[in-house]
Order: structure tokens, then C-alpha cells, then sequence
């Protein structure tokens, strides 16, 4: 049985999102690829949520979501 990966823990700066996973890894990405973040203020880059048990990443403000699969794809 394969395990989805899941985030525990999303972190954006001005340059790109880090996103801890449960087992332990990390991904990073540029803030590039997504342009709603990317032109949204500090404030609103910080509020996030994690949904579906965290399959994926929300951002209310911004309308923004972003899976933990695609960024593995990327």
C-alpha cells in the first residue's frame, strides 16, 4: 500500500513556499510558479490551511490552493 504524502507545515517567504511533509521530507519551490502568491501581500502569503488532512495547501484571501502531489510532479 502506497502512502499519499502529506504537509504538516508550509512556510512562504518573498522568494519561494516550503512545505514540510509528515515523513519527514521538505519540498521547496519558487514563489514564481504561483503568481496569486506571488502578488499577494505578506500577510495573506501567511494565512494558510492545510486541507484534506493535508493533500493540500489553502489560502482564503487569495483563493489560492496548491496539492502536495503536484508539487512532488513538478
Amino acid at each position: 500500500m502506497k502512502l499519499r504524502p502529506l504537509a504538516t507545515n508550509v512556510r512562504v517567504s518573498d522568494k519561494g513556499v516550503q512545505v514540510s511533509l509528515a515523513d519527514g521530507r521538505e519540498i521547496k519551490a519558487p514563489l514564481t510558479w504561483f503568481l496569486r502568491l506571488q502578488s499577494a501581500s505578506r500577510r495573506a502569503r501567511s494565512n494558510w490551511r492545510l486541507i484534506g488532512g493535508g493533500v493540500g495547501i489553502h489560502w482564503d484571501e487569495i483563493d489560492e490552493d496548491i496539492s502536495v502531489a503536484a508539487l512532488l510532479a513538478k
